[in-house]
């Protein structure tokens, strides 16, 4: 049985928001835990969302850690909603982050970075299933921004829950994941 992924959106947002904040910080730990274990480090330009905190998105706080330790290239992005396009910027100490109107922490400057330099995307998704197909927030930054990178680029999805068997609606331009990260489990894509 699948489902569409309005469906799935809806499901997944309300499933966020019975996680306590604690159980929250415990479940984004155990990802970036089980993260360390993939065979991804030999990459350096890695780059990372950070997250949406009313929507309860998986914290990378420990993700940004994690590669701090392992001296790798940090790279987040700004959403342009009138375009649907990210830019994409490098993480440094000087980089001033602001929170814009739909609440995604976003750097304000910095040194831009072009898509086909990143060699690792960490990616945000309410939902995807055991062919690595997700569900993102339906307005197709991710997708566009996958498309653009390199094609041997490494796209790990991190969810608290298990993956769905499958589900309806794939469009052409829907990018599926290598890997999906949970608190317990590493699915691996083929």
């Amino acid at each position: 049985m699948s489902t569409n992924k309005n469906a799935l959106r809806k499901k997944y947002r309300s499933l966020r928001n019975e996680i306590s904040a604690e159980e929250l910080e415990d479940k984004s730990l155990a990802i970036a835990n089980n993260l360390s274990k993939l065979p991804i480090w030999g990459n350096q330009y890695f780059h990372v969302f950070l997250p949406i905190l009313s929507l309860r998105e998986v914290n990378t706080e420990n993700i940004l850690h994690l590669l701090a330790g392992k001296d790798k290239e940090v790279v987040i992005s700004k959403s342009d909603f009138d375009t649907r396009k990210m830019t994409h910027f490098l993480l440094t100490d000087s980089t001033k982050i602001k929170v814009n109107s739909y609440g995604i922490p976003e750097p304000v400057n910095g040194l831009e970075v072009p898509s086909n330099k990143i060699d690792v995307v960490i990616v945000p998704l309410l939902a995807y299933d055991k062919k690595g197909n997700r569900v993102g927030y339906g307005k197709g930054f991710y997708d566009a921004f996958l498309a653009s990178c390199r094609a041997d680029v490494t796209k790990i999805g991190v969810s608290f829950f298990e993956p769905e068997q499958q589900f309806d609606g794939l469009l052409e331009t829907d990018v599926a994941l290598d890997y999906c990260v949970t608190p317990d489990t590493v699915y691996e894509f083929s």
